[in-house]
């Protein structure tokens, strides 16, 4: 098994590989599970190809989860291993952890993920578990220590999500109310702020789904 064969596997989904680790105790997985790949949506073309999946289709509640769920699930099959995934819980698998484990994803400023290459766009849509130690790419460098400014730190207009803070309710309350609709239909505005963010290239679209999902609470 090499990194490239479930590159290859993700490909026809839109989906790609957005780190890997190999898992120690901490980690929360059955021994046999030497290598967790991460799994997120291809910046470009995604959106457009999962709505038009039959999951979006049946008028059923949690379209993107249940196509994740078969696509990865399927993918998982083939290449011999197990899907994990960031929802249907309790109990919770520690996505948070793993991205800061694989060396591809930090902290940033603000408290959210940043990736190397999304930014704070980042996404996982799932994980996949092999019994094959796969070689994985070195860690990368944490992208916000040479961010000039670090423009997410005071990107929020209503100051709901900062260095300091993250409040939850003030930033519900905006999305859902009149002078919210920048945020709500183009992606939060912090996570747009973001250099690496900007270079991504996600549809918007995308990003619209995820903030009415949130602002329904």
């Amino acid at each position: 098994m090499t990194l490239g064969a479930a590159a290859a596997a993700l490909a026809p989904h839109r989906l790609r590989v957005l780190g890997g680790l190999h898992p120690g105790p901490e980690d929360g997985l059955p021994d046999r599970i030497a290598t967790l790949l991460l799994i997120g949506p291809e910046p470009v073309g995604f959106w457009a190809h999962v709505r038009a999946t039959p999951e979006f289709a049946d008028g059923r509640p949690d379209p993107l989860d249940r196509w994740s769920r078969r696509t990865i699930g399927r993918a998982a099959c083939a290449l011999g291993g197990k899907a994990y995934f960031p929802f249907g819980g309790p109990p919770w698998h520690p996505f948070i952890g793993w991205a800061k484990r694989s060396g591809q994803a930090w902290e940033s400023p603000v408290g959210l993920l940043v990736h190397a290459e999304a930014g704070l766009m980042v996404s996982y849509r799932g994980a996949i578990g092999l019994t094959a130690a796969v070689d994985l790419p070195a860690a990368a460098a944490r992208p916000c220590d040479g961010c000039a400014g670090q423009p997410c730190r005071a990107a929020c207009p209503v100051g709901a999500l900062t260095p300091a803070r993250y409040d939850v309710p003030a930033c519900r309350t905006f999305v859902r109310g009149p002078e919210g609709g920048d945020c709500r239909d183009l992606g939060c505005a912090v996570r747009r702020a973001c250099p690496l963010s900007q270079s991504w290239g996600r549809d918007p679209a995308q990003s619209a789904f995820h903030m009415a999902a949130f602002a329904r609470g």
